[in-house]
């Protein structure tokens, strides 16, 4: 998945790439709360809530309750 923004934007677009696991092909947005990072879907559904989870990494799940790990 690549994340599109402006340097310290809290919310963005995705473009997912082949090989996405669920259904995060479908992933066309994020957003960033104090409550953590939200990937939502191209009908702003919410997929994943993720939480830091130390220096370049997100943990956290997806609606259907299946572990998601985010790191760069």
């Amino acid at each position: 998945m690549n994340f599109g923004a402006q340097p310290e934007a809290t919310e963005g677009t995705i473009a997912p790439a082949g090989g996405c696991p669920f259904n995060f092909f479908t992933s066309r947005k994020w957003n960033y709360t104090t409550t953590g990072l939200t990937i939502r879907d191209h009908n702003a559904q919410a997929l994943a809530q993720l939480a830091p989870a130390g220096p370049d990494r997100f943990e956290g799940k997806t609606n259907a309750g299946q572990d998601v790990v985010l790191s760069r």
